[in-house]
């Protein structure tokens, strides 16, 4: 199992195939898994890696109070410094996408591209993510409702609220991916959960006009039309950038579709002369 020390934790990951780096970031409360489709396709002509952020899956947990996507993001630049990885493709999603922004914007020097994918650019960039986060679902309501069911009961109800609010296409139709989403949430202490979940909360808008590589958005066909309006700012303020959607796939497009996904990211990276 190899992990590398960075900063005050010891981060699991897993580097496949030759060439030029290519780095993906996990989701919240999944583990490095989640790229499988990505690591056998990619690893064919790119040093493919791949490792479980702070909090998660065999890097686990920290004795730090707060998390913090900033944070997140001094420990990836610590990672690749140990491994001596230098100006790397990064490609992050949902949360990872988070992760990746402030990477972006602090470590401009340290980056070749960046792949933003089904994520947020801040909790409280549209009218209705204020109206959730102030007033239909304020944090500390949530971190009281985790610590309330435990995590087992809340993993169960959250996806099935999800469901309800969202739609079964955002969700996945996929009950296999669905399943290992399931089980990787279910792995956490209430600790550990709610300390992802508010670093999750306080996200805020970086300085993404600092971003001058070539930046790729990818959305899917049924994402939120929240996080389709947070693509669109994006876009705006990110002067390289360009979009695309993947069909037949919700929230984990990378899962749902990764033929899809992989062409749009491949094709990406195509034009990018590395």
């Amino acid at each position: 199992m190899p992990k590398i020390k960075t900063n005050d934790i010891m981060t699991y990951y897993e580097i496949h195939g030759e060439g030029y780096p290519l780095v993906f970031i996990h989701g919240g409360w999944v583990d490095h898994k989640m790229w499988k489709p990505q690591v056998e396709h990619f690893s064919k002509n790119y040093k493919v890696i791949t490792y479980d952020v702070r909090g998660h899956g065999n890097t686990g947990g920290s004795s730090k109070k707060k998390y913090s996507m900033e944070m997140f993001a001094d420990d990836l630049k610590k990672l690749l410094d140990e491994l001596q990885i230098e100006r790397p493709i990064i490609c992050g999603l949902s949360m990872g996408g988070m992760i990746a922004q402030p990477y972006a914007v602090k470590y401009l020097d340290n980056i070749k591209t960046l792949t933003l994918s089904n994520t947020a650019i801040s909790t409280e960039l549209t009218l209705s993510d204020k109206i959730i986060k102030y007033i239909l679902a304020p944090k500390w309501m949530f971190l009281l409702i985790v610590r309330l069911l435990g995590v087992k009961r809340y993993t169960h109800f959250a996806f099935w609220y999800t469901k309800k609010s969202r739609g079964k296409e955002w969700v996945g139709l996929d009950e296999r991916i669905i399943e290992y989403e399931k089980e990787e949430m279910m792995k956490f202490d209430v600790k550990e959960f709610n300390k992802i979940f508010a670093g999750l909360y306080d996200f805020k808008l970086q300085e993404l006009s600092r971003i001058k590589v070539p930046v790729l958005i990818i959305n899917s066909e049924f994402e939120s039309k929240s996080i389709f309006e947070h693509s669109e700012k994006m876009k705006d303020l990110i002067d390289n950038s360009s979009m695309v959607v993947i069909p037949n796939a919700g929230h984990t497009s990378n899962m749902e579709n990764p033929e899809e996904f992989n062409k749009a990211l491949e094709k990406f990276l195509k034009g990018v002369e590395l």
